[in-house]
């Protein structure tokens, strides 16, 4: 997805990183479908998935989800591994552009959220981001304290 195209995320949001956006000054943001099995979908489907800790690296030619939890489906009879890594879903322009970033560049491909789509089919929203410094994280905490207050007076005047 382009920097002109903002696209929401819409529908159910089953894992949210919140830390990301904290940890990472973010660039910009793909849709990435992902390939899961029946017992990871409906684990995923019951909102217990974490993925704080989790990144997108390459391996073969391919991106794929690391260190992702999705725990087991307590019903399901076929087991799956919590934190096996996941293949992404990307169209090859798309993989050669964040293989280049990721490699090249230094920078850290990073999922703020999984999320079920219209159709029902489960996406991971990637950004491409770029690390702070603690001193960059409290400028940043700065800022937006500044634009709360500011938000606040104009609301009061």
């Amino acid at each position: 997805m382009s920097k002109t195209q903002k696209k929401k995320v819409t529908g159910n949001i089953a894992a949210q990183n919140r830390r990301a956006r904290h940890n990472y000054t973010i660039l910009e943001t793909f849709e990435a479908g992902i390939m899961l099995k029946g017992t990871e979908v409906k684990s995923l489907r019951e909102g217990r998935a974490s993925i704080g800790e989790a990144y997108a690296h390459e391996k073969d030619g391919a991106l794929y989800l690391l260190n992702a939890y999705i725990p087991e489906y307590s019903s399901g009879t076929f087991a799956h591994g919590p934190r096996e890594p996941r293949k992404l879903l990307l169209h090859k322009r798309e993989i050669g552009k964040l293989m280049a970033a990721i490699t090249r560049k230094g920078l850290t491909l990073v999922p703020l959220s999984i999320y079920f789509n219209e159709r029902g089919l489960a996406k991971v929203e990637l950004a491409l981001g770029q690390g702070k410094q603690h001193h960059d994280k409290r400028e940043s905490a700065k800022k937006q304290d500044w634009n709360r207050q500011k938000a606040r007076l104009l609301k009061h005047s």
